[in-house]
């Protein structure tokens, strides 16, 4: 039976594993192992709501294991650490508990076709202090540590009762940092009614620092300026134009000798591949540690090995590279789903065209902005308030369609409003 190995749970992993599971595994014409180092799954774009404590990786997460079992294929949890082409095998390092006692040994899995799925990190550039004293939010882990701290600052400021402010600076002005901005106002209004009556929203505060000309540096400038706006008046003091040398023990240090005094520091400025696909085999990389792929989105190193989502780097036809955004995953999926099946077939495989329907930010309750494009506005449209929040959430259920299909999305979207009623607005623990 042909294996197919998928190394990386995020969007664009588990959605082919998904339906690979569903097109090929239920008829057992191939065998599909899903690979990764979490044990459940949260959506990467919303990983600055755990980070807040508006979403509960207990609850809202996805269990691997048990999805693999509803929908068609295995799942395996590891790290990868190795690549044989030539023997097309793949090795998952050992694994300890947290009292370094072995749980699982260092093992090897062979494959017919191998998709590497395995995201991005945050990219500090090298900049001293950074990785000692700042906040990361690449996965869930990070982001609960993250959850975690937030909350004793809250605990201790309450009881102080002083009038004492949470400064907080954020590094890097794309869609984590103005989103997490925005949440953290959000949850610190909730305080209140969760028995903190003396840390409120009056009490934080909140830099956010950008080294470029303006925040959302990706998107479309109506869509800053509107961030921007409503940034500035929930009060995060957003710094653009800054650039920032290093970090300490009492906050970051900017190129112009200025300290941006800080109780928590996170770094969201930049992304890249994570480190170890450099040394496991001799891939074709960019600057940023990305695999450079054909159009296929098959890889330069082999034709049984694809690279989907934010590790790949896909040139297309205009000679603009692919984002590395959820939206790329997805359709990066979809495209090798096609490609792997064409293969089956002994049919010639079909180059990916990216499409770009847009951007949308969500500053929590208080604002959506974003923008629209492709066939259904003819070019680009602006979108605020209402309906740019309905665009923003159907992008995130449109993502739920494409690893639970249609009846067990509906099922999980009833569950959410139930659990609305039911549930703290934030959690607290």
């Amino acid at each position: 039976m042909h294996k197919i190995v998928i190394v990386g749970g995020g969007a664009g992993g588990l959605e082919l594993a998904s339906r690979l599971g569903r097109q090929f595994g239920r008829k057992r014409k191939a065998e599909i192992t899903l690979i990764d180092q979490n044990r459940s799954h949260i959506w990467k774009p919303l990983l600055h709501e755990v980070a807040t404590g508006s979403l509960d990786t207990s609850i809202d997460g996805v269990s691997y294991r048990a999805h693999a079992a509803q929908h068609y294929y295995q799942f395996q949890l590891g790290r990868m650490c190795g690549l044989d082409a030539d023997n097309k095998t793949i090795t998952l390092a050992a694994m300890e508990d947290e009292e370094g006692r072995a749980v699982l040994p260092e093992r090897s899995l062979p494959y017919d076709t191998l998709v590497l799925a395995v995201g991005s990190v945050s990219n500090d550039f090298g900049t001293p202090g950074v990785a000692e004293h700042c906040y990361f939010l690449d996965g869930p882990k990070q982001a609960e540590r993250f959850h975690n701290a937030l909350l004793n600052h809250f605990l201790r400021i309450n009881q102080g009762n002083s009038g004492e402010v949470l400064n907080i600076a954020i590094v890097g002005a794309g869609a984590t940092g103005v989103e997490l901005s925005a949440e953290l106002y959000h949850v610190t209004e909730l305080l209140e009614s969760y028995g903190m009556p003396h840390m409120t929203a009056e009490q934080l505060k909140i830099t956010l620092i950008e080294a470029g000309p303006r925040i959302l540096p990706a998107l479309p400038e109506r869509i800053a300026g509107a961030a921007r706006h409503e940034l500035t008046k929930l009060g995060v003091n957003v710094r653009e134009g800054t650039r920032v040398k290093a970090a300490n023990d009492d906050g970051f240090q900017t190129a112009d000798e200025e300290l941006i005094a800080a109780d928590m520091m996170i770094w969201a400025a930049g992304v890249k591949a994570p480190d170890f696909l450099a040394g496991i085999a001799p891939f074709e990389f960019n600057r940023v540690n990305q695999i450079l792929v054909k159009p296929t989105l098959q890889s330069t190193l082999s034709d049984d090995i694809f690279v989907i989502g934010d590790c790949c780097a896909c040139q297309q036809p205009d000679g603009s590279w692919v984002p590395p955004r959820a939206q790329s995953a997805h359709q990066m999926a979809d495209q090798v789903r096609k490609n792997i099946a064409l293969g089956f077939k002994e049919q010639p495989m079909k180059p990916y065209v990216y499409k770009d329907h847009g951007s949308l930010v969500s500053l929590s309750r208080f604002s959506t902005v974003g923008s629209l494009m492709g066939n259904l506005t003819g070019g680009s449209m602006f979108i605020e308030g209402r309906l740019a929040r309905l665009m923003y959430i159907s992008l995130y259920r449109m993502h739920q369609f494409a690893i639970h299909g249609p009846l067990k999305t509906l099922l999980v979207m009833l569950a959410e409003t139930l659990n609305k009623v039911v549930r703290p607005k934030m959690k607290l623990h």
